[in-house]
């Protein structure tokens, strides 16, 4: 059985959001929530946040036990990005992207 949730437009660049998505691709979910609690990195919590859902729908949705599942995988896609201007010598302005990022993640049992 496989269970999974999803973020939408989370305020972190895709960059830096997958660097932590691959520190727990592939560990049991207990080891990974640990992993995220105690990392110092703000995609840290929003990952957090997303394997637990996902493990809760697992075994609330889907009666799995809690103690064989693992993080199967672990996408983090490029969300829509805000665009802003910032002030610039000689009154001119330059853009700045502000990304985001839709996290899912997709737990199931394993061996």
């Amino acid at each position: 059985m496989e269970a999974k949730a999803i973020l939408r437009t989370a305020r972190i660049s895709p960059q830096k959001a997958r660097l932590v998505a691959d520190q727990v691709r592939g560990l049991p979910v207990a080891r990974a929530l640990d992993l995220l609690k105690f990392s110092d990195q703000k995609a840290a919590g929003m990952l957090y946040k997303v394997v637990f859902s996902a493990a809760s729908n697992a075994e609330n949705n889907n009666g799995a036990d809690a103690d064989a599942l693992k993080v199967k995988t672990v996408m983090v896609d490029e969300g829509p990005s805000i665009k802003r201007f910032m002030a610039r010598a000689k009154g001119r302005g330059t853009r700045i992207t502000k990304r985001t990022s839709h996290i899912t993640v997709v737990v199931g049992e394993g061996k």
